[in-house]
C-alpha cells in the first residue's frame, strides 16, 4: 500500500476548468470518500489518479512517485468501475487472474492469489460460472476480486454500487468495509451517495464545482460543516435551511427567522449585528419536547417510515422538516412546537455561505 498526494491539480477542457486546483493527501491505509453533487469533478480527479485522464495543472504521487508521466499500468492502482467490466467470455476465476497472466506472475502465484481473494470475497462456489450466470452484487464481487490479486499500491472505486438496488447497496457497503479492513490498501472512493461516503470512509472529501468545500471525519462534517453547500449536503434528510438576520437583544446576539421567531445560537468571530444569514436546523435535533428555542408551525403532511416519522411543519414563509424517533401520535394535522438547543442552531452568512456559528 502507498500513500496518495495531490498537489495544485487542475483540470480544463478547452477553455473550461473543472477541476481548480485541489490540494489533498492520503495516508497510506486510509480510506477517503470523494463526494458531491453530478458534475463537481470527483470522478474526473479519480480518473487523474489512475492515470485515465491528463492532469492539466499540478503534481500527483503514489508512495514516494510522481507519476505524471507513468501510464495506469505503471501506478500499481487498481480501479473497481460502476459498470464492473468484466470479460464477459470468462469464467470468474479467468476474469480474476488475466490481468496477473498478462504480467507475467508465475502460475503458481496467480493460484495462490485468486484462491485467496475468492474465499474472502465468498466467491468460491463461483469460479466456474460466467459474469452471466451471476447476479449484480455476485459481479461486483468479483471485480473487486480482480482487483485484490494484484496486490495494488492503492484502491480506487469510481460508483461501484450505484447499479445495485438498496438493499444489496447497504449489504456491499459492509463488505466492502470489511474488506478494507482486511486489506488495509489505501482507498479512495468516489460516490454522489453522501450516505455511502459517511458509513464507509474514514475522512470525507467534499466537492463542488471542482473545489474542495470541507475535508474531515464523518461526523466532523455532519456537527460543524463549514458552509452553507456542506450543510445542505451532508445529513439525510437534508438539514433545514431557513433565511434570517442576526439581531441584538438584551446584550446578545440571536437569529431571527424570516418567519419572525428568535433564536439562540453560539456566535462565532465573523457573526454581527443586522447580518442577512441562512440557519441551519437539522430534522433529527427539533423535538416536541426538551428546553431551548421553540418554533410552532402547522403541520402540513406527515411522512411515516418506521422507526422516524416526519413532520413538514409551516412556520408561515418557510418549511421545515422534524424527525422524531419511535413510537408518535401519527397526528396529521394542527399545530405542531417542537424545540432545538443553541448548540444545534447552524448560522451561515447568507451572501458568502461561511460558517458564522461556533
Amino acid at each position: 500500500m502507498a500513500s496518495v498526494t495531490l498537489r495544485g491539480i487542475e483540470k480544463s477542457y478547452g477553455a473550461v476548468p473543472v477541476i481548480k486546483g485541489i490540494d489533498l493527501a492520503v495516508e497510506e491505509g486510509e480510506f477517503v470518500a470523494l463526494v458531491g453533487p453530478s458534475g463537481c469533478g470527483k470522478s474526473t480527479l479519480l480518473r487523474m489518479i489512475a492515470g485515465l485522464e491528463e492532469i492539466t495543472v499540478g503534481e500527483i504521487s503514489i508512495g514516494d512517485r510522481v507519476v505524471n508521466d507513468l501510464t495506469p499500468r505503471e501506478r500499481n492502482i487498481a480501479m473497481v468501475f460502476q459498470s464492473y467490466a468484466l470479460y464477459p467470455h470468462m469464467t470468474v476465476a479467468k476474469n480474476m487472474s488475466f490481468n496477473l497472466e498478462l504480467s507475467r506472475v508465475p502460475k503458481a502465484e496467480i493460484a495462490r492469489r485468486v484462491a485467496e481473494a475468492a474465499r474472502m470475497l465468498e466467491l468460491e462456489p463461483l469460479l466456474d460460472r460466467s459474469p452471466a450466470q451471476l447476479s449484480g452484487g455476485q459481479r461486483q464481487r468479483v471485480a473487486m476480486g480482480r482487483a485484490i490479486v494484484r496486490d495494488p499500491s492503492a484502491f480506487l472505486f469510481d460508483e461501484p454500487l450505484s447499479n445495485l438496488d438498496a438493499k444489496l447497496r447497504v449489504q456491499m457497503r459492509g463488505e466492502i468495509k470489511t474488506l478494507h479492513r482486511k486489506v488495509g490498501t489505501t482507498s479512495i472512493y468516489v460516490t454522489h451517495d453522501q450516505i455511502e461516503a459517511m458509513t464507509l470512509a474514514d475522512r470525507v472529501v467534499v466537492l463542488e464545482g471542482g473545489v474542495i468545500q470541507q475535508v474531515g471525519s464523518p461526523m466532523e462534517l455532519y456537527q460543524r460543516p463549514v458552509n452553507r453547500f456542506v450543510a445542505g449536503f451532508i445529513g439525510s434528510p437534508a438539514m433545514n435551511l431557513v433565511d434570517g438576520e442576526l439581531v441584538g437583544r438584551d446584550g446578545a446576539l440571536r437569529a431571527r427567522l424570516a418567519d419572525g421567531p428568535e433564536l439562540d445560537f453560539r456566535p462565532g468571530p465573523g457573526a454581527r449585528e443586522g447580518m442577512a444569514v441562512t440557519v441551519g436546523l437539522r430534522p433529527e435535533h427539533l423535538t416536541p419536547e426538551g428546553a431551548g428555542n421553540a418554533l410552532t408551525g402547522a403541520i402540513d403532511f406527515v411522512e411515516p417510515t418506521g422507526g422516524q416519522t416526519y413532520y413538514a411543519v409551516n412556520l408561515g414563509r418557510s418549511q421545515i422538516m422534524v424527525g422524531i424517533s419511535g413510537a408518535t401520535d401519527l397526528r396529521r394535522e394542527g399545530a405542531m412546537t417542537v424545540h432545538i438547543t443553541p448548540d444545534f442552531v447552524h448560522v451561515f452568512d447568507a451572501a458568502m455561505g461561511g460558517r458564522v456559528s461556533a
